[in-house]
């Protein structure tokens, strides 16, 4: 259908926008099942320590919280060798300093974790003109632990362990999403989402599914491919 046929009265449209709302509210409603389900996951107990590398010097997953009852953790894509972050992972991240407030507000620490060293870190963090915490993994196993890091031969294998799958991927890093909460002096996990999970990340995705044109990824060699860094766009 081409766009010329669907130009319809103000009558139809409002008949057909009540028609869309009622799924709306649906699909909200259900989204709000589905947080309360979350919510009630069982937890794990972290028992392995994990030591992260950052300006003010190396931490532990504890320290991280920096008070807070919950921990937000990103996963960002930057493997050691990399001279530059995953652009996808850039997109995600452009979108998080505003949030940092906001979730501490809430009691909800919130912080950026990779494999690449911190000096790589700090230069490409000062490049993108971000203000979140991002830290070092490179010196603990925390990556591979929670299935952001693959072996090279397993890459090649095509048996990654990924979005709770073995998989074939096509790089040694991933991005994903993890929660903790802290009991005293126990650290919980309490939740992993990755792939599109992060997606609730992305709000310039939900931006673009409002417009008639969507995210306009039909026909790209994969879904992201026409992402860039924030500095690279072409400006014309």
């Amino acid at each position: 259908m081409s766009n010329a046929d669907r130009i319809v009265t103000r009558e139809a449209w409002i008949a057909a926008r009540k028609a869309l709302l009622a799924r709306e509210k649906q699909y909200t409603r259900e989204g709000d099942a589905l947080g309360a389900a979350r919510r009630a996951l069982p937890m794990v107990k972290v028992d392995r320590p994990y030591v992260f590398a950052g300006p003010e010097g190396e931490r532990s997953l504890a320290a991280l919280f920096d008070g807070k009852r919950q921990l937000v953790v990103y996963h960002f894509m930057f493997d050691p060798t990399w001279d530059a972050g995953c652009k996808s992972c850039s997109f995600v991240a452009d979108h998080f300093g505003g949030a940092v407030a906001h979730l501490a507000a809430r009691d909800t620490a919130f912080v950026v974790v990779s494999r690449a060293p911190l000096a790589k870190l700090e230069a490409f963090k000062a490049r993108m003109g971000w203000t979140f915490r991002w830290l070092s993994s490179s010196n603990s196993g925390f990556n591979h632990d929670y299935h952001v890091s693959f072996q090279p031969e397993d890459v090649a294998a095509g048996a990654v362990d990924y979005n709770d799958t073995t998989q074939a991927f096509p790089v040694t890093e991933a991005q994903g999403l993890s929660v903790f909460l802290r009991e005293g002096d126990e650290v919980l996990h309490t939740y992993s989402t990755y792939g599109r999970g992060v997606e609730v990340l992305m709000g310039t995705y939900h931006i673009l599914d409002l417009t008639p044109l969507g995210r306009q990824e039909e026909g790209l060699p994969f879904s992201m491919s026409w992402v860039r860094h924030h500095d690279r766009y072409d400006a014309t």
